[in-house]
This record gives structure tokens, C-alpha cells and sequence, in this order.
């Protein structure tokens, strides 16, 4: 499916000035080739948490039907990311959802990447009072000022992260929860009244403790599901062992 890219143009006011050189672009992971279906598939019982899509796969419940949600699904959640930036846009856009559906913070995806410089930390730490107004006039974002201030100050959290520990995604995969604190089987009845682990409140708590915002226990274990700390495709979603492969590597 082609992609379209479209470009933020601010409303009112003047853009703010951009830091030299072109903003970095995140890492991005795209599916292994999987082929399909050797024999049709019967259609998943109504409380498995699974739905079938167009092209024959049974995938976790929550990807739907639309085209976007499931390449989200099949191409990036529950896939390992250990890219700083990726890491850094990642948490502060889960921040951004809270209170809203994931689906409208993915459609709005590349435009937050363009108003907050590729989410490099170094660059979004430089904001000021002027960037927060210019953001808060950029209707192809969410415009919610606790929310753009807090990206800033975890940017500058991240810094103090990176001067610590070398990097995002050694101070992220420290917090991955051992075997013994996951469920025997990935259910969608555990996944359904799952809204924080005992890792996801450890995470927050330090995160806050070190000056982090908007980052709950909710947040995070939202965070830790997209960036593969933990697998947690509903058993029979075609995704979930090709995950846990990539996870033993």
C-alpha cells in the first residue's frame, strides 16, 4: 500500500526556527516475509481476543480492519527497539495518547515527528517558550500544553539518561520483566484485565523519580508492549511467534 507523506503547515504565526541540518529519521522495522495460509482458516471463537483479516491471518483483536492499525500491528508492535530516538518518540507518544484512542496519535504520527525534530532528544531539549506556542498553534498535532512541555522536559530527562547509561535502550531493556513475572499463557482475558505489571509500576516509579512526566504505570506498560519488552500478541496471532524469535536473537 502506498504511503502518503503530508507536511505540517503551522496555522498562524511564523514557524519557529529549525535546528541546522535535516531533523533524523527513526529507525524503522518492517515484517519478515510471511507467506500465507497453506488452508483457509476457521474463524476465531468469538472471546479468543482474535480477528481474521482480508488476507486469511488471525491477528490480536485491537488491529481491526483498518489498513493502518494492522501494518502498525503486523510491522512494528511487540517488535524489539532498541533505537534511541525510536525509544524517546515512543514514550513521549504514549503520553500524547492518554485520554485518546492510539489510532488518532498513528494517523498524526508523521507530523509529530516533523513538529519535535525526529524526537532526537538533543534537539527537543533546546525548546523554549516560543517552539510551545508555535506547537500549540499546529493543529496537525495534538495541542495540549501539559502534554508538548512535557516532551521537552523528558528530552532533557533523556540527556541526563544518556550522560548516565550510554544509551536509551540500555536503561529500557534493564526494566524487562524476567519469565517468572509473565503469564503462563498470553490470553485475552489476562491481556483485557492487564493494565500495569509489577515492571510497568517499577519503570514508572523510577522514571518519575528521575523527573520523567506523563509517564504512569499505564503509560509505560503501553510502552514496554509497543517496544518489545514484553510479547504480548494474544496467543494464535500470526505475529506472536515470529516476535518471540526475534526476541531469542
Amino acid at each position: 500500500m502506498a504511503k502518503s507523506v503530508l507536511r505540517v503547515v503551522p496555522v498562524g504565526g511564523r514557524s519557529r526556527p529549525r535546528a541546522r541540518g535535516p531533523a533524523p529519521k527513526p529507525e524503522r522495522h518492517f515484517t519478515l516475509a510471511t507467506p500465507p495460509p497453506e488452508a483457509p482458516i476457521d474463524a476465531p471463537a468469538a472471546d479468543s481476543g482474535l480477528c481474521m483479516g482480508v488476507d486469511g491471518r488471525l491477528r490480536c483483536w485491537w488491529a481491526g480492519s483498518d489498513p493502518l492499525y494492522v501494518r502498525y500491528h503486523d510491522e512494528e508492535w511487540g517488535r524489539p527497539v532498541r533505537n534511541d530516538h525510536r525509544l524517546f518518540e515512543k514514550i513521549c507518544l504514549e503520553g500524547f495518547q492518554s485520554g485518546l484512542s492510539w489510532l488518532t496519535i498513528l494517523r498524526k504520527r508523521e507530523h509529530f515527528r516533523e513538529a519535535f525534530d525526529g524526537f532526537d532528544p538533543e534537539r527537543v531539549a533546546k525548546f523554549g517558550a516560543r517552539d510551545v506556542t508555535c506547537l500549540l498553534r499546529n493543529a496537525a498535532i495534538v495541542r495540549h500544553r501539559g502534554k508538548i512541555e512535557s516532551t521537552i522536559n523528558n528530552a532533557r530527562r533523556a540527556l541526563d539518561l544518556l550522560a548516565e547509561r550510554g544509551s536509551l535502550a540500555k536503561y529500557f531493556w534493564s526494566w524487562e520483566p524476567s519469565p517468572s513475572e509473565r503469564p503462563e499463557v498470553c490470553s485475552y482475558e489476562v491481556l483485557r484485565a492487564t493494565a500495569t505489571t509489577p515492571a510497568s509500576v517499577r519503570l514508572a516509579d523510577d522514571l518519575k523519580a528521575r523527573g520523567w512526566t506523563f509517564v504512569g504505570p499505564t503509560t509505560v506498560y503501553a510502552f514496554m508492549q509497543a517496544t518489545g519488552l514484553v510479547n504480548d500478541h494474544v496467543e494464535g496471532c500470526y505475529c506472536r511467534p515470529e516476535v518471540a524469535k526475534i526476541r531469542r536473537r
